[in-house]
């Protein structure tokens, strides 16, 4: 069997659009190249704002008529793909590298109780996208969202954007990762909770809490054109990031870090006074 049949019997394809245009197609040949041939895109945008991109290529397309937020929209395109026990999970403006999808399947195959596993992200410049990261503690959270807005390149940023000492990591970002069918399915997916952000490092701690393991594959390597999709939308994103960022530690925090979670309301509130001051206006 090839390479390009073993990923087209195993692989489905989850694509979530939200006006990415030449970008969406860009990134549905990339995965047919790789030789996945279920591939569903969801539409977040404009109804009607998707189709055009995808002329001529055999894809599913699911217009919900509203902008469902990435995880949802990624659980109904998701819950379309049937007989396969793998699912990889794209935003729309990502090139998937030649072998990038069998090197992905290859790496579970290898490792059992692994359920997510994420690729190496680069930039168009080719430079790294940091996107193999650990769950943070809560002075490592608090120090990254007060300290990034103004000091990017500080120590808890860099920490919390980094492996473990041995390699590991503990989520991978959710703009493009391949998980088991069933794993996904058992933890219900996406939190639905999350409108966009974070519901990725959700994924991940979620499995974990079920004995699943998570890690990267920096033999699989995908082109990321960042926040492409976000331009759109700077205000209401940079709202949901917040939000997002406060739900995922009520959704985690224990014991004595249960009891600190006003105080993280209180850091993330100061952050995004920040990061509207620091940032430009649309």
């Amino acid at each position: 069997m090839s390479v390009g049949q073993r990923v087209g019997q195993r692989v489905g394809a989850v694509v979530v659009d939200y006006h990415a245009e030449s970008a969406l197609s860009s990134c549905v040949d990339s995965l047919l190249l790789n030789g996945v041939e279920d591939i569903v895109v969801v539409e977040n945008g404009t109804p009607g704002s998707t189709r055009a991109a995808l002329t001529g290529r055999e894809v599913r397309l699911v217009e919900p008529g509203l902008n469902l937020g990435y995880g949802r929209g990624a659980n109904r395109g998701a819950a379309l793909i049937e007989g396969k026990d793998l699912v990889l999970i794209s935003n729309p403006d990502v090139i998937v590298h030649h072998g990038a999808v069998a090197a992905l399947v290859d790496a579970l195959d290898a490792q059992p109780r692994v359920a997510l596993v994420g690729p190496q992200i680069r930039r168009p410049d080719a430079s790294v996208y940091p996107s193999h990261r650990v769950f943070p503690n809560f002075w490592l959270a608090g120090l990254h969202a007060l300290l990034s807005p103004v000091w990017p390149n500080n120590p808890a940023t860099a920490r919390y954007r980094s492996r473990h000492d041995d390699g590991s990591v503990d989520w991978v970002s959710g703009a493009c990762f391949m998980v088991r069918a069933d794993a996904f399915e058992a933890v219900g997916g996406f939190d639905e909770r999350y409108f966009m952000f974070a519901e990725d490092m959700t994924l991940c701690w979620d499995l974990r809490q079920r004995g699943w393991g998570v890690a990267a594959v920096d033999d699989a390597v995908v082109t990321h054109v960042e926040g492409l999709s976000r331009q759109r939308a700077t205000r209401s994103m940079l709202w949901a990031h917040h939000r997002s960022a406060l739900r995922f530690e009520m959704h985690t925090a224990r014991g004595l870090r249960r009891a600190l979670v006003p105080v993280a309301a209180l850091v993330l509130g100061l952050r995004l006074l920040v990061v509207a001051v620091v940032r430009p206006r649309e």
